[in-house]
């Protein structure tokens, strides 16, 4: 790995102003940042985020390659909680396995602005497209997810039990009459407020409509919105990655009290998704920079946009165990060691 890379990602000040967040959590000092002045950075990141993107878009254009892009990171996005879930249920219940399906499935904004933050440090182009496969790539995901927890309650619920009829032989054994019939579980949610959640939860919205919006705007848009979209979106990251630290130290605890397994996946996840995700960057015919943000999308995780669906939808599913390992683990993996691990395979294969 290129250790100047490294260095370089790890002394970048967001990530600083990061770990200053987790330490002090671990000092138990006072430092917070207050929630609404929280809730207006994420929205600013989401805003610079879809605002830059539509302004490269605009200049970019949009081609079938940017199609067949878009079109990878929704399948990319759909497939990845199928395989977790099936590692998952090792260990953990059905609605539990499957909120955290859809949330490695999903993808965290702020770990792509950290991977952008990476490139203009380094110089290098992407292309403003990307946006917009990050932004689809948030509700199949959520789909998915609930997909899984529909279909494997109702195969236990369909599932005769079985009752030994005598003795102790296996052929003894045969499905048992119900005494009364077994109710399915109630939906906590129905399916037009889910795909509501999906598809219109307030980050997705805001990042798609600030795409849109910079790439009506175009060169006018761009020029207007400079001083606010471009010159302090470090140092909003900066303080919005001061409360990710924050949470992050207050979160790590409760995962350390239930084992080492997935704390370990959360830890492997990132890489043994991110290589294939180098793999199909190779295969789209993507240059550096944009491989380096597609295989982030496919590495990362949410701690906004699904727990917050899945909160709704499936309110069993535990989440003192979802946002430490998404937040406190990969996340912090992928802003540290993953981005100029990615980068330093994807120079040497490009």
């Amino acid at each position: 790995m290129n250790l100047d890379a490294l260095l370089g990602n790890i002394l970048h000040p967001p990530v600083l102003f990061f770990f200053l967040g987790v330490l002090a959590v671990v000092l138990k000092s006072d430092l917070e940042i207050p929630p609404a002045i929280a809730k207006f950075l994420s929205i600013y990141l989401l805003f610079d985020i879809g605002i830059k993107g539509g302004e490269e878009l605009y200049h970019s254009g949009f081609n079938p390659d940017v199609a067949t892009v878009m079109l990878a990171c929704i399948l990319v996005s759909f497939s990845i909680p199928f395989l977790v879930y099936r590692i998952l249920r090792w260990k953990l219940n059905v609605p539990n396995a499957g909120a955290i399906a859809a949330t490695y499935g999903s993808v965290s904004a702020v770990t792509f602005a950290t991977g952008i933050s990476f490139l203009e440090s380094q110089h290098i182009h992407f292309g403003g497209y990307m946006v917009a496969g990050m932004a689809l790539m948030e509700s199949p995901a959520i789909i998915s997810g609930l997909l899984l927890i529909r279909m494997s309650t109702t195969a236990k619920v369909a599932k005769p039990a079985l009752v030994m009829a005598g003795g102790d032989a296996l052929s003894n054994w045969a499905p048992a009459r119900a005494e009364a019939p077994i109710e399915p579980p109630k939906p906590k949610a129905n399916m037009k407020s889910i795909l509501h959640e999906a598809f219109l939860n307030g980050s997705v919205l805001l990042l798609i409509g600030s795409l849109i919006i910079g790439y009506v705007s175009g060169k006018a848009g761009q020029e207007e919105l400079k001083p606010f979209v471009g010159d302090i979106f470090k140092g909003m990251l900066s303080l919005y990655m001061l409360d990710m630290g924050l949470i992050a130290g207050k979160r790590l605890g409760s995962l350390r009290q239930n084992g080492a397994f997935l704390s370990g996946f959360a830890l492997i996840f990132p890489i043994a998704i991110g290589l294939p995700g180098i793999l199909l960057a190779r295969l789209l015919g993507l240059d550096v920079g944009d491989a380096l943000l597609f295989t982030i999308l496919c590495a990362s995780a949410s701690y906004i946009a699904v727990p917050a669906a899945m909160r709704m939808a499936v309110p069993e599913a535990n989440m003192s165990l979802l946002l430490p390992m998404s937040l406190g683990i990969t996340f912090t993996f992928n802003i540290t060691m993953g981005i100029p691990l990615y980068y330093y395979l994807i120079q040497n294969l490009w």
